[in-house]
């Protein structure tokens, strides 16, 4: 045993029943493959990839007693332990009916007494009446149809039941994709999309190094497939308006695979970009003070960062995805690889917060529509920001001053929150803390958008935001 991942909602009310999840960790190992196997288990034929990386568990399968689970001060035992499949060993647990009477940010213990082990959950926003919740998801995910690991039925039973995601969207590249495999990759989507429990989106990566890579997702049960070399992205853009889909680029900041930002941009369907993937952070370049640069394939290129969009007038609101290979959607163990050392280059994965009132596909779809989103680097902060009562993601006209607020919560207290305005740092707050608020009020001074970059003790990031200002 090496540790305890445990994860609860992010908001819940005052007296609402609601569940903790966690497995037990031990130290990440290959699991081999074979041909015959009852599926979804770990052993598979789809553990090897062409790149060179196997499937690595890190979910340990050997005897253990009770934990102790300690919420508000009151301390329970646990030792209801279960797998995810027919025959598994592992040790996953749920712990039902957990609730807070008292309003505020709330953290509960997970505690392993015999090896000293102990975890804390990500952050709990206890409310009166919440108005929303915040879901978090994976984006962006290959399978072995095209260079990833496992197939799209082994990814969301993942994504769902291991990593414990509220939505997933699995973006193969289309280009490798037959038109019925496309229609199997709907299918299976649809087949684990379920309301309020697991939200999936229709999605796929259409893979073109000239114009940059750029995801498609769809709000319903059937989308068009469009491949680059066939399908120009004037299609791309077509067959999102025709659907009424979404187009997210990503890792824009490469050389290799970036995003010339001049070259193309539809603002009707391109309302979002994915800021943050195991590729590392494409929203500044390392001498504006990115702490992850893309290091990959050449790294990265001016010009080609997310700031530089929004300077250009883009209104993207932020997305982190995972771009993962490896076949763990949501809890990546990619860098854990020996060879290629290009998997040593790279960052954990991001995730999305989605801000939206249900877990259903159109509440998801709309709210990520709408801009009501932000990324992480695969931490589930709490993140809130507003200017004058407009929440991020949104616009505001002809202010003659702006009134700040911030709020901020996270298990690992938070080290810094930078607040940028065109292009620039406009604020820096020190903050050392697990939970704060900020409110401020300043004179407007025509400046175009503000967004916040939130930056924790132990490194890991999010971003909120933009708000735009029309005068």
């Amino acid at each position: 045993m090496t540790g305890i991942y445990a994860i609860v909602p992010s908001i819940v009310a005052t007296g609402e029943r609601f569940n903790l999840r966690f497995k037990i960790l031990t130290t990440p190992y290959e699991v081999g493959w074979e041909c015959y196997t009852s599926r979804p288990g770990l052993r598979s034929p789809f553990n090897v990839s062409p790149r060179g990386i196997k499937y690595l568990d890190n979910v340990y399968d050997g005897d253990i007693g009770e934990i102790e689970i300690e919420i508000e001060n009151r301390r329970s035992k646990f030792s209801n332990y279960h797998g995810v499949f027919f025959n598994d060993r592992r040790k996953f647990g749920t712990v039902y009916d957990l609730s807070f009477e008292k309003p505020g940010i709330h953290f509960i213990k997970v505690r392993y007494p015999e090896k000293n082990i102990e975890a804390i959950t990500n952050p709990i926003f206890v409310m009166e009446e919440p108005r929303f919740r915040i879901f978090w998801g994976d984006l962006h995910s290959q399978t072995f149809f095209s260079d990833g690991l496992r197939c799209p039925e082994e990814l969301y039973l993942f994504a769902r039941d291991e990593a414990f995601l509220d939505f997933f969207s699995i973006t193969d590249h289309s280009e490798w994709i037959t038109d019925r495999q496309w229609e199997y990759f709907c299918a299976v989507t649809n087949d684990f999309n379920e309301d309020e429990k697991f939200t999936t989106l229709i999605a796929q990566e259409w893979t073109d190094n000239s114009f940059g890579h750029r995801n498609i997702y769809f709000p319903k049960n059937t989308g068009q497939i469009v491949r680059s070399g066939k399908d120009s992205i004037e299609k791309v853009y077509e067959v999102a308006h025709h659907y009424n889909g979404l187009v997210i680029p990503h890792h824009s900041a490469n050389v290799s695979m970036g995003v010339n930002w001049n070259l193309a941009h539809d603002g009707d369907v391109e309302k979002l970009v994915e800021i943050y993937s195991v590729w590392g952070s494409s929203e500044i370049n390392a001498q504006q003070g990115n702490t992850r640069p893309i290091r990959v394939l050449g790294g990265e290129k001016k010009s080609q960062h997310v700031i530089d969009a929004l300077n250009l007038g883009y209104e993207f609101g932020f997305v982190g995805g995972g771009d993962i290979h490896d076949g763990r959607p949501g809890d990546d163990l990619h860098t854990m690889q020996g060879k290629p050392d290009i998997y040593r280059l790279l960052y954990r994965q991001g995730l999305t917060a989605v801000i939206a009132e249900k877990l259903t596909r159109d509440e998801i779809f709309n709210a990520l529509f709408n801009r009501q989103c932000y990324a992480t680097s695969n931490v589930r902060m709490i993140l809130q920001f507003s200017i004058n009562g407009i929440s991020s993601g949104s616009f505001l006209g002809n202010p003659d001053k702006l009134d700040f607020f911030i709020k901020a919560a996270s298990e690992v207290p938070v080290f810094k929150i930078f607040l940028i305005s065109d292009g620039k740092i406009y604020k820096t707050f020190d903050v050392n803390k697990r939970e704060c608020e900020l409110k401020f009020e300043q004179l407007y001074s025509g400046e175009k958008y503000f967004y916040v970059r939130v930056q924790r003790v132990d490194g890991e990031l999010a971003w909120i935001g933009p708000i735009w200002i029309k005068d």
